[in-house]
This record gives structure tokens, C-alpha cells and sequence, in this order.
């Protein structure tokens, strides 16, 4: 059983959104895989990442609230779908409680509860089949791409075609792919929800994705044309002279594709590194630069 999403951002389940937020944020900074080297880092930063999508959104919120771990599988017009079907009950309706089997026997058998409430075998006729989700794990370059895959769920296998530049949190449909409906009724639908992998170089934010460039001293004071990655392939960019630290380069169109629309752009932001270990011409070299220059960066306004 998956851990309790407040438990995960260590929250009151009567918490705020402002409190859920700054919470994330924290553990966000604290577990993101280029920061925490250690190796169950990525894994609960995946948690935190799931955690704060499910409470951030009110609805969502609800859901979980109301059907725990479940709550995926379950319709989202569940009531209205039980109310339709007890209509003919004088109004009152069928009350069904989720967490526990029938007599306190385990986890609901969703499919059977179904099956139960709204076939023949319960007498309220056939109603269509539940809309059911399950999670899509791609490497950022998947998501950049596109394509077609192949998915295991549940022992059964699924041909999915991903769209090019799709984004964490969005949804891919498969038409009749979901819960059975019950007699004659048509099946639900499956949504495959998109998780993006967190990337060791590249960070995405919307459809613009950003990159760290280290450039040499000489190449941030001198200006210089510099490869820089993309997640298509490489690209070339322009220093510009007197560059530092923390500038950000665009590079239009290389961010997301958008299949409606244009594309997010490339970012690369200059890190400016000094050799670590340099060698006694690079140091005679920087030491006749400290002696000859007046440059003081904490004196620049």
C-alpha cells in the first residue's frame, strides 16, 4: 500500500494549500537527485512529486480524502451514477463505504463491486464501465520526442502512441481500455498520466527547458560560439564578452514541442568554472592577471 500523501509531506490532513505548497517546496529542494546524492534520494523525491500533485489540486484533493488509495479507480460521477441507478429506491439511494471488503475482508474488489451494483445480477441494469488511470513513466527525451510504446498493466499489453512534447501531469487517453461496463455497456476509458523522470542535466519548467553551460574565464571574458545540449541533439550559442555567472541564453523553439502551438524554448544558463587543479603556466598566467588588472567583482555596481 502506497504511504499516506499527507504522512509524505508531513502535513495535517486539514492543512492549507499554502501550507501543502511551502511543505513540497522544502522537500523538493531537500530530495531532487541533483542536490541529494544519495541513492533513494530520486525515489522519494518521485513520492513528494505524486504527493503534491494529488493535494495541490482541490478536486483531486477530494477524491483522496474521501476513497483513499483508491480513488483513481473509482468514476469520477460515482454518485451520480449510484444516484441514477437506486433512483427507483424511494430516493434513498445505495450507501457504499471503500476502504475495507464486505465483513472487514480487505481492500474493495472494485471490478466485482461494480459488477454488483450495476448489471442485472443487482438489478439496477447496465451502466458504462469505470474510467480508470495508471501511471506513464517517461526519460525527458521520451517526453521530447515522442513515439510509440508498449505498456504491461495488470498482465495485459497496450500500444501507446505519446505525442511529441508531452508535459508531466498530462493525460493520454485510451478509448475503451477501462473498467468493463456492466451487461451490454460499453467499457470506460484508460488514462495513462504522464510522469516525467527528473533529468541529471535538464530541467523543464512548463514547455521551456533549461540547462546548465560552463564556459572557461577567457571564454566569458573574450565572448565565444559553444555547443550546448538540447534533448534533440546539440546546438551552437553565442557567449557574448563579459558574460558571468547565472546569465541565461535563449535558444528559441529548442524547448517542448507543442503540438498546438509553438514551442517552449532552451535556456542555457552560464556557470563559470576555474580549473581545479591548474598547471603552472595557467597559474603564473592568472597570477600576471591579479597582479595587472583593477577588476574587483565585489566593488561592481
Amino acid at each position: 500500500m502506497a504511504r499516506d500523501y499527507y504522512e509524505v509531506l508531513g502535513v495535517p490532513r486539514g492543512a492549507g494549500a499554502d501550507e501543502i505548497q511551502q511543505a513540497y517546496r522544502k522537500l523538493a529542494r531537500k530530495y531532487h537527485p541533483d542536490v541529494n546524492k544519495d541513492p533513494t534520494a530520486e525515489d522519494m523525491f518521485k513520492e513528494v512529486n505524486e504527493a503534491y500533485q494529488v493535494l495541490s489540486d482541490p478536486d483531486t484533493r477530494t477524491r483522496y480524502d474521501r476513497f483513499g488509495d483508491d480513488f483513481r479507480r473509482v468514476p469520477e460521477d460515482y454518485d451520480e451514477r449510484v444516484r441514477a441507478s437506486a433512483g427507483g429506491y424511494g430516493g434513498g439511494g445505495r450507501r457504499v463505504h471503500f476502504g475495507q471488503g464486505f465483513g472487514g475482508q480487505g481492500p474493495v474488489d472494485f471490478e466485482d463491486l461494480f459488477g454488483q451494483m450495476f448489471t442485472g445480477a443487482g438489478g439496477y441494469g447496465p451502466i458504462p464501465g469505470a474510467d480508470q488511470e495508471a501511471e506513464l513513466e517517461l526519460t525527458l527525451e521520451e517526453a521530447y520526442r515522442g513515439g510509440k510504446r508498449t505498456l504491461g498493466l495488470d498482465g495485459r499489453q497496450y500500444d501507446v502512441d505519446i505525442p511529441a512534447g508531452v508535459l508531466n501531469g498530462q493525460r493520454i487517453r485510451l478509448a475503451g481500455q477501462g473498467g468493463r461496463g456492466g451487461g451490454s455497456a460499453p467499457p470506460g476509458d484508460l488514462y495513462l498520466v504522464v510522469r516525467i523522470r527528473p533529468h541529471p542535466r535538464f530541467r523543464v519548467q512548463g514547455r521551456d527547458i533549461y540547462v546548465d553551460l560552463p564556459v572557461s574565464p577567457w571564454e566569458a571574458v573574450l565572448g565565444a560560439t559553444v555547443v550546448v545540449p538540447t534533448p534533440g541533439g546539440e546546438a551552437k550559442v553565442k557567449v557574448v564578452p563579459g558574460s558571468s555567472t547565472g546569465r541565461k541564453l535563449r535558444l528559441r523553439g529548442e524547448g517542448m514541442p507543442n503540438p498546438r502551438g509553438a514551442a517552449g524554448n532552451l535556456y542555457a544558463e552560464i556557470k563559470v568554472m576555474v580549473p581545479s587543479k591548474p598547471t603552472a603556466r595557467e597559474r603564473d598566467l592568472f597570477e600576471q592577471l591579479a597582479a595587472e588588472s583593477n577588476f574587483d567583482p565585489r566593488k561592481v555596481k
